[in-house]
């Protein structure tokens, strides 16, 4: 099965039933069907099977029709983060070795044919066949060189995480889900699962909380996903009382934890199902689930619920271990150790680095600390990759330190993220000066500002004389934010 057969299935039992709602408009599964055969055999009328698509866009309906199009012509589409740099944008254009580039702001002309160049006609047996184990999408992960990593997502692994969640979150007849997050995350795997149960899927173009509850009114929404943060700014926004959110049946969140006084608040506002779940881009999605019946276990007095990341899928095996010898071995239940996934929805590697150390044996490494409780709990206890989530965005440590290490002033940087009630994580730098600098913190954080995306710039600096090392000269991490936490008088 490939990407693509999702609609066309759908097309084919339920034609005029609305498949997306987008920019004032209704698209049934007939409507994105066609749209999508046009746009692959413009795909690939241009470029040849293998070659990189790579997509600059926010939100808009054809991004949606880009997701399927560009894998059916046996092309790979690389979703490229609008939130980034310049520079930044540049450099994945140039990892990913794009021979097309579509951005949003043209994409009223995306599936325009070139008259000079022949037409290959229906796509088909003897055309651009995609194939299930062929990359289907690029999306670039933040890891500990600092260097983004395109994982290779491809049809099968997609598929196998779009059927994880059609287990574990069920949409029922007459459910209708809302899309708030970018569509060039990992996170749009939940549109295609809205897709194989033939159900539609609004799509906002970024996340508003008029608009999404505006949307939810106005569509009579049932199924939400939102980061923690995006609850809050539901909860907080003055003119809620405003809008019915009477049709809320289920909503997930993802990214972080969610504090107990932000879903007692939520069910009592909201009064539906709550649920959450762990995953990442190389996962294809989540693997493991925290179900609503957690949720209400965690309000009964069972708080530390909120803490797990729930229990494991049906179709993927997750393993918590020990490095032993050059190896791994299983560690005792309840022992923190590296949590591994083997299973369809794990991608086959990254592009363009084929040594890229993240598997072994067939498991992959997600570089995540956890723990197993007695009932099948998984617990996230520390992220060894260093990886601060902002406002469900991951910012890499070692990508921002040096970033700051550039600026003439920065003699030796560390950044960490401390605990923020509306971003989950605030990115905080501190710094040793150069020799007889003056510069202030302020010039610094400004300088940043076109070098990196907005969401990985620290809020603070905080010059110190020297940074808290090892024998070695590993910056110690947990003393830095201790440091920090004591300097800002924070807990």
């Amino acid at each position: 099965m490939l990407l693509h057969d999702v609609v066309d299935f759908a097309a084919r039992r339920t034609p005029h039933e609305t498949a997306l709602v987008a920019e004032g408009r209704r698209w049934s599964f007939e409507e994105l069907s066609d749209r999508i055969e046009f746009a692959a055999e413009s795909i690939a009328a241009t470029v040849r099977p293998g070659e990189v698509v790579a997509v600059v866009s926010d939100n808009r309906p054809d991004m949606v029709v880009a997701m399927y199009a560009i894998p059916r012509a046996g092309a790979v589409a690389a979703f490229v983060n609008t939130r980034l740099a310049p520079p930044e944008i540049g450099a994945l254009l140039a990892d990913v070795g794009a021979t097309r580039v579509l951005r949003g702001e043209d994409a009223d002309r995306w599936w325009e044919r070139d008259a000079t160049v022949p037409q290959v006609g229906p796509l088909g047996p003897g055309g651009h066949t995609a194939r299930p184990d062929d990359t289907a999408w690029i999306i670039h992960t933040s890891g500990t060189t600092g260097t983004p990593k395109g994982a290779r997502l491809t049809h099968r692994s997609l598929l196998a995480g779009v059927t994880q969640t059609a287990l574990m979150r069920p949409l029922g007849d007459g459910d209708t889900y809302l899309f708030p997050f970018p569509l060039f995350h990992v996170a749009s795997y939940n549109v295609i699962h809205a897709h194989l149960r033939g159900r539609p899927v609004v799509l906002v173009p970024k996340f508003d909380a008029v608009e999404v509850m505006t949307a939810i009114e106005r569509h009579r929404v049932t199924h939400l996903s939102l980061a923690p943060t995006m609850i809050a700014m539901l909860l907080d926004h003055p003119d809620r009382g405003r809008f019915d959110l009477t049709s809320l049946r289920h909503l997930y969140y993802g990214a972080s934890a969610i504090p107990l006084e932000v879903l007692r608040r939520a069910i009592d506002a909201f009064g539906c199902g709550f649920g959450q779940g762990y995953g990442m881009t190389e996962l294809s999605g989540n693997v493991t689930f925290l179900d609503a019946e957690a949720h209400r276990r965690a309000l009964g007095g069972e708080e530390h619920l909120l803490a797990a990341a729930g229990r494991p899928g049906p179709l993927a095996s997750l393993r918590i271990v020990h490095d032993d010898d050059g190896g791994v071995r299983d560690v005792e239940p309840g022992e923190p150790g590296e949590i591994l996934v083997r299973g369809d929805q794990v991608i086959p590697g990254y592009w363009n680095r084929p040594g890229a150390d993240a598997f072994v044996d067939g498991w992959f490494r997600t570089g995540d600390i956890g723990r197993v409780d007695h009932e099948g709990f998984v617990f996230i206890v520390d992220r060894r990759k260093d990886i601060i989530v902002s406002g469900g965005e991951n910012v890499s440590s070692l990508e921002v330190e040096s970033t700051l290490s550039g600026h003439p002033a920065v003699a030796a940087a560390a950044v960490v993220g401390l605990a923020d009630d509306r971003w989950g994580e605030r990115v905080v730098a501190v710094a040793v000066r150069s020799s007889g600098d003056t510069t202030e913190a302020g010039e610094v954080l400004e300088w940043c500002r076109g070098r990196i995306a907005g969401f990985k710039r620290p809020r603070q600096l905080l010059w110190v004389d020297e940074l808290p090392q090892n024998a070695s000269g590993k910056v110690l991490k947990a003393e830095v934010r201790d440091l920090v936490r004591r300097r800002l008088g924070e807990r």
